[in-house]
């Protein structure tokens, strides 16, 4: 319970990681403010947790809805301790197949997003003068290319180097930054993943899923509800030495 009390904000947390890092963070005795473009389901799945969470919407590619989350926390439960950067977006195509359009869609909630909620997160802890815990969250496609996946793999490797520049920044303020990086896991997001391999692929639904998972060194694909170890570690006072590092939790997956 060595986060009990804080206040932590999880955007894109209506369902999937972010969702599962939710509910360990309330067990953990954290406040918890559940942001995403879904508010419906932000409220459903802060209602579920109870009265230590809040559900609200929130659009990470646009500046006033960002201002507007870390103000609607501090109005609340007065302080933010923590911030999880979980909201992102997948696609895939052949390099000869890439739009624009999507380009421009990816980056634009996976690194713009991050970036300026990652920002105003700072902005905040700074001017509460106590410090506090940033956590992104990344993915193994960010630590090498994949063929089909030339636009996600980039921008969580984007990820991991804004974790790095950030993490370097910030610490004189007493902020950590640090990173997550997810191997395969079995939620609704690789249920989209698997359509789209299926497409290109040309495999049945769930074949690629099944391929996948079967090629993890511990056997299967990941829970969500594994990330949120590492997720509470990561916001404790037990890392306060940790700066600028991503950590890989893919079942053998990737090793760095």
């Amino acid at each position: 319970m060595k986060i009990k009390d804080k206040v932590a904000i999880i955007t894109g947390a209506a369902r999937g990681i972010g969702k599962a890092i939710a509910e360990r963070y309330v067990k953990e005795g954290v406040k918890v403010v559940i942001a995403d473009l879904n508010e419906a389901g932000a409220k459903a799945a802060a209602s579920a947790l109870g009265s230590n969470a809040l559900g609200i919407k929130l659009d990470i590619t646009e500046q006033a809805s960002i201002d507007a989350t870390i103000a609607a926390t501090v109005a609340h439960f007065g302080s933010f301790d923590i911030l999880v950067n979980n909201a992102g977006i997948f696609d895939l195509a052949p390099i000869v197949e890439i739009t624009r359009e999507s380009y421009r869609r990816v980056y634009a909630v996976n690194v713009e997003g991050l970036l300026f909620m990652l920002q105003a997160g700072a902005k905040q802890m700074i001017k509460q003068g106590r410090g506090g815990k940033i956590i992104n969250l990344a993915s193994q496609a960010g630590r090498r290319g994949e063929a089909l996946v030339a636009v996600y793999c980039s921008s969580k490797a984007a990820v991991i180097s804004l974790t790095q520049s950030a993490g370097l920044d910030l610490i004189k303020h007493h902020i950590n930054v640090n990173a997550i990086a997810p191997g395969v896991m079995d939620n609704e997001h690789w249920d989209h993943v698997d359509s789209l391999f299926a497409k290109y692929e040309h495999l049945p639904l769930g074949e690629k899923k099944r391929i996948v998972g079967a090629a993890v060194p511990y056997g299967r694909m990941a829970r969500p509800d594994e990330i949120g170890g590492l997720a509470t570690f990561l916001a404790s006072e037990d890392a306060d030495y940790i700066v600028a590092q991503t950590y890989n939790i893919d079942g053998g997956n990737w090793m760095s």
